[in-house]
């Protein structure tokens, strides 16, 4: 195993102002070209971009299509964070562990109850229209 050096632990100097806000949007875009590579947030894109052709189908009101947005941001938000636990456990245990598993059950989990609040919503939504 190689010893770390200070360079390999040396941070760059913090910016501050619209340098700051400009690296703030590299980082998210770098995050978001990540989270692409995840075949499950691609899904969860398509499902989301289907249930808002339902509702301009239905013709439901703009507040249907606010809430529905507010929901899949969330889970994409939550998506990208199970991305961050399963990246950053499988770099730390690379061999199977128990708490590595918790780790990602808990992280799933999460998104699990943001598809079933999407899911639900979006039915509640529709069956009010038919």
């Amino acid at each position: 195993m190689q010893q770390p050096t200070d360079r390999t632990f040396r941070l760059p100097p913090r910016r501050t102002g619209l340098a700051h806000a400009f690296d703030a949007a590299r980082y998210s875009l770098n995050g978001m070209r990540r989270l692409f590579a995840e075949s499950a947030f691609r899904q969860e894109l398509l499902a989301a971009l289907g249930v808002f052709g339902l509702f301009a189908l239905a013709a439901l009101p703009a507040h249907a299509f606010l809430i529905q947005f507010v929901l899949f941001c969330l889970l994409f938000a939550v998506e990208a964070l199970n991305t961050a636990i399963e990246v950053i456990v499988d770099r730390v245990s690379p061999e199977y562990s128990s708490f590595a598993k918790d780790g990602k059950d808990l992280g799933s989990v999460a998104v699990f109850a943001l598809l079933v609040a999407n899911g639900a919503t979006a039915a509640w939504f529709l069956s009010s229209a038919f």
